[in-house]
């Protein structure tokens, strides 16, 4: 399905937040012991996504996300469930490996954006822990009547951005290197 924005006279500017959406990362588990391991579901509860119009075309998009905003939704896997003390030292591991300190915001930005068949394709920059990296985000775009839904996802690897992957047990069990960020949105129509 093709999708059409209408957009009355003039540029406008949409500011989406978690309000409006959902931005999940999702680990898997390798290593000798990777059966003991879980595979997170995890929810940044802030971030902003600003989106800039030129008439009926998005000519930019940004997306800021609050480090800090990490809450572990569940683990998947692994011997036993995880608990609530366990979610919370699974949290405070990542904010250590993510030097949420120093490095208190993740950053895209899109420069260039194309119309696909189902929405658009992103192309920019992503900057994580304190290193940037090209990135290119795939957003599908549903024309729901009164609002817009969008959904995109994207694999970020760890290692590229400087992050070693959190490991215990002599390394047998370990998050794995590649992560999987989706994020979901709807804007009412204007």
């Amino acid at each position: 399905m093709r999708v059409q924005y209408s957009r009355s006279v003039g540029d406008a500017r949409w500011t989406l937040n978690a309000s409006d959406g959902e931005l999940l990362v999702r680990t898997g588990v390798t290593g000798r012991a990777a059966k003991m391991g879980h595979r997170l579901t995890i929810a940044m509860k802030r971030w902003t996504a600003t989106v800039q119009w030129a008439g009926d075309e998005p000519v930019s998009a940004e997306l800021v996300v609050d480090v800090d905003s990490f809450e572990v939704l569940r683990g998947d896997g692994g011997v036993k469930g995880l608990s609530g003390p366990e979610k919370t030292l699974v949290r405070s591991n990542a904010l250590r490996l993510l030097d949420a300190g120093r490095f208190r915001e993740i950053r895209f930005a899109a420069h260039t954006i194309d119309k696909t068949n189902g929405g658009y394709r992103l192309s920019g920059t992503l900057e994580l822990h304190g290193k940037t990296q090209a990135c290119r985000i795939d957003l599908r775009t549903d024309d729901l009547g009164d609002v817009w839904r969008m959904a995109g996802q994207a694999t970020v690897r760890q290692s590229d951005f400087g992050i070693k992957p959190y490991s215990m047990l002599m390394g047998a069990v370990k998050v794995a290197d590649e992560v999987s960020v989706s994020f979901t949105a709807q804007r009412m129509k204007e």
